[in-house]
């Protein structure tokens, strides 16, 4: 087999534990990765403006507005205007919120980041060069992306994943 054939069985092997890790979030919480991860923050934080919410998550604004839509539907959010500047919008998770944080299962990366941070610095140095290289050539270096490992749209489709045997560049045209 040619190489960039193996890289793209890998690749496409990765986007599958991803997925699959991503289903089971949203069968087990109801929730997708970067939901999750807002919640997350907001734990941490208490109570941040949406702009802050989206900075601290990697997302755009727009992104963030949408997941904000659904997580407020769903009572695990409140979202306050501020007094002082009205422009501004102040999120705080509830105690449904809370709740279901509490209940969730851990999510893809927490275990990966217990797997990299056991790697010498050279390998995790490699590693990150090499992913880098490959959103390069693959033209996503630029794509809006959470630091969470999850394949769902937030529109709540899930991503077509082709997991038959690897194609190459040309096939692929």
């Amino acid at each position: 087999m040619d190489r960039h054939t193996d890289v793209l069985i890998t690749l496409r092997r990765i986007i599958r534990a991803i997925d699959m890790r991503s289903r089971h979030l949203m069968q087990q919480a109801g929730l997708t990765g970067p939901q999750l991860l807002v919640l997350q923050a907001l734990a941490r934080h208490k109570r941040m403006s949406a702009g802050d919410l989206a900075r601290e998550v990697n997302l755009s604004q727009g992104t963030m507005t949408s997941i904000l839509d659904r997580l407020e539907k769903r009572h695990l959010i409140l979202r306050l205007r501020s007094e002082s500047d009205r422009r501004k919008v102040h999120v705080t998770l509830t105690g449904e919120g809370e709740a279901q944080l509490a209940a969730a299962p851990t999510l893809l990366q927490e275990r990966f980041i217990e797997r990299f941070q056991q790697l010498k610095e050279w390998e995790q140095t490699q590693i990150l060069a090499s992913l880098q290289r490959l959103a390069e050539m693959m033209d996503a270096q630029d794509l809006d992306a959470a630091p969470v490992l999850d394949t769902r749209q937030e529109l709540g489709t899930a991503p077509v994943v082709d997991t038959t045997a690897a194609k190459t560049e040309k096939d692929s045209a």
